[in-house]
């Protein structure tokens, strides 16, 4: 797997700062996508235990909040397997913090066994050791700059702890 960014203290993408990570690949491809370059799977550097160990390290601030994963697209099938092991880890060190993972794929297709486009023998762990996911693909004739942690107003802000203990999509507090 390839990243395209790491943002060590992004306020864009989650509540209070965090550390965001842009992995490469998306077969999206929405309209007027903020990060086309990041469609290609090859673009930008190869994800390696040394990027994986740095963004840990950089998580050890009490400033920082969590860890958000954005894309291109981190719920692609060849990227979910290079990404558990991180998540994981970053469960691990930091049970405080929150993880956020933003995602074209909808909630629905993601716990979907048969929709093999986006689901893998990671996924649903994924969802369980993430806090918040936003999903959807961006549409641009939806695009609202107003919104807070989304481009679009068919993206969601899913609380998965609660949406896999009721087996209901709650949406986040910061939906609104």
């Amino acid at each position: 797997m390839n990243y395209a960014n790491i943002k060590y203290t992004d306020i864009a993408n989650g509540p209070g700062v965090r550390t965001s990570l842009f992995v490469s690949g998306c077969t999206h491809h929405c309209r007027e996508c903020f990060n086309p370059e990041t469609w290609d799977f090859a673009f930008g550097e190869p994800y390696d235990s040394e990027v994986e160990e740095a963004l840990l390290s950089s998580l050890e601030p009490a400033y920082i909040s969590g860890m958000s994963i954005l894309g291109g697209e981190p719920m692609e099938p060849a990227n979910q397997e290079a990404l558990l092991p991180l998540y994981r880890k970053f469960k691990e060190r930091f049970p405080g913090k929150t993880l956020w993972i933003y995602s074209g794929y909808c909630f629905e297709q993601l716990t979907d066994p048969g929709y093999k486009r986006a689901y893998t023998a990671f996924t649903s762990e994924i969802l369980q050791l993430a806090d918040v996911l936003v999903d959807g693909e961006f549409v641009a004739e939806k695009k609202n700059i107003s919104l807070r942690f989304r481009g679009s107003e068919n993206q969601r802000i899913i609380d998965l702890r609660e949406t896999l203990k009721t087996g209901s999509i709650v949406l986040s507090d910061y939906s609104s």
